[in-house]
């Protein structure tokens, strides 16, 4: 029981990993696509390329932050389990 139990939580989370890149990939390709309508839309002086939130939407988000971010969560909650 507890070995099929360990082989369903190791498929979780490798589909929750999986799940993450995929996230992390769109993140990244929705940030290049604004970019890119953001200049279109500079160059067909429409008023919307000047609204502040797209810079904030034009930053990259760099996987490699999120998941160290991730496992040092990880490991934080780890040293906490092995405490109680």
């Amino acid at each position: 029981m507890l070995i099929s139990q360990n082989r369903m939580a190791e498929l979780a989370d490798k589909r929750a990993d999986l799940d993450l890149q995929v996230s992390l990939l769109a993140e990244h390709e929705v940030t290049r696509l604004i970019t890119l309508v953001k200049e279109i839309a500079k160059k067909l002086n429409v008023e919307e390329a000047g609204n502040p939130e797209l810079r904030e939407l034009e930053r990259d988000v760099r996987p490699e932050k999120v998941l160290d971010a991730l496992e040092e969560t990880q490991r934080e909650r780890r040293k906490v389990q092995r405490k109680v």
